[in-house]
């Protein structure tokens, strides 16, 4: 990278703006699902379709990022894709009705999932060295954007609609598409062509399909407990839509501020241990989740599931990245394509279980998947134990 043409500090700033919108397409249609459910009078099991939809539009738009911004660059894609979460927003926000709702979903998901992929591997990219503290402070934002969104509904929808509030939030979109727009990005690594035969090489390394195996249970899990936590307060606390998406702003904030203790976490610990131990603290989390029956403690399971979660993503990426820094956008896209996978399947199960059995019930998916993804990183962690 020529550090005359480019500044890594805006280039980064970039990245964290993208990821910032990335939060927000994860947690738009979790925070206003009750809502959703009531306006269009739709079932559990028709509600768990609309995550399936959304995270259909993630899969493809995290396949293709990759291979793009190793040919292309980087500049062409956040752009199309902002503007696309943007006006895709704002399709959920008035959508006259279910179906057009679905093809919103789509395309947010679509254009959040190739920004989510192109934003980490862009900081990965500009940060040999120190992937595993930078990637997790540009966690950091995507915290930012998914409690935004919960928080701004749970202040303020007992005096407008959410529909009014989620418009608002599209408009915001348009803050970093201009940003993207003046900005210079570095060249694309693979300008004369991107080699295929080494792509394809990608999708049968081990280590990537493990960390990708990881994910998919990390994925799932993120978008079950964002998405379904809000109606399971709403149906066994007995609290209002407001109120529980404003207590499911915990679960952000966990994840957020321990993103922020990550990078001086790093110093001293080992990277390893980091992922671990975040795993066992989020089967915790979810644990109390299942086994309380005040609002206090469920509030406490979010904050603890978000504090668990928040090494996740980010140290899986450090470790990809240094694994496969000459096709870092190729090898992002596989693991987050496997990711997505999980994050499609979780939650439509969830809702499947829980309309055959009940919402407490179906949620014991989640600590269960978490200790098989523990077991894994262990085995995994046995062949990479250079890149602790």
């Amino acid at each position: 990278m020529n550090r005359k043409q480019y500044s890594n500090r805006s280039l980064f700033v970039a990245g964290c703006m993208g990821m910032l919108i990335f939060g927000i397409v994860m947690a738009v249609l979790g925070s206003v699902l009750p809502s959703v459910i009531e306006k269009y009078g739709i079932d559990k099991v028709d509600a768990g379709t609309l995550f399936l939809v959304l995270n259909l539009g993630m899969l493809i738009g995290s396949v293709i990022f990759g291979p793009l911004v190793d040919r292309y660059g980087y500049k062409g894609l956040l752009v199309m894709c902002a503007a696309l979460v943007f006006a895709s927003i704002e399709g959920i926000a008035f959508a006259p009705g279910i179906n057009i709702l679905r093809i919103s979903l789509f395309f947010v998901g679509f254009a959040g999932g190739a920004i989510n992929g192109g934003t980490n591997a862009l900081v990965s990219d500009i940060s040999d060295g120190q992937r595993g503290a930078r990637l997790s402070l540009l966690g950091v934002f995507f915290g930012i954007g998914a409690l935004g969104v919960p928080l701004l509904l749970g202040t303020l929808l007992d005096r407008f609609a959410w529909e009014s509030l989620i418009g608002f939030v599209g408009v915001l979109i348009l803050i970093p598409l201009i940003f993207f727009l003046i900005l210079k990005f570095p060249a694309p690594k693979h300008s004369q062509g991107f080699p295929v035969s080494e792509g394809l090489k990608l999708t049968r390394e081990t280590p990537l399909l493990l960390f990708g195996l990881i994910l998919f249970i990390q994925s799932g899990m993120e978008m079950t407990v964002s998405g379904w936590s809000a109606t399971y307060m709403n149906e066994y606390l007995a609290i209002s839509a407001r109120q529980a998406v404003l207590f499911l702003s915990f679960y952000w904030i966990g994840m957020i501020f321990t993103r922020i203790a990550i990078t001086s976490l790093l110093q001293k610990a080992e990277r390893r241990m980091v992922v671990l131990a975040s795993l066992l603290v989020s089967v915790a989390g979810t644990m109390l989740i299942l086994v309380s029956s005040s609002v206090m403690m469920v509030v406490a399971g979010l904050l603890l599931t978000g504090i668990g979660f928040a090494a996740i993503f980010p140290l899986v990426f450090s470790y990809v990245g240094d694994l496969y820094p000459r096709l870092s956008g190729t090898a992002f896209s596989v693991i987050l394509a496997i990711a997505l996978l999980g994050g499609m399947t979780f939650p439509s199960v969830v809702g499947i279980l829980a309309d055959s059995f009940d919402l407490r019930s179906a949620f014991m998916v989640a600590p269960v998947s978490l200790v098989i993804s523990a077991v894994i990183f262990m085995v995994l962690s046995k062949k990479i134990a250079p890149l602790k």
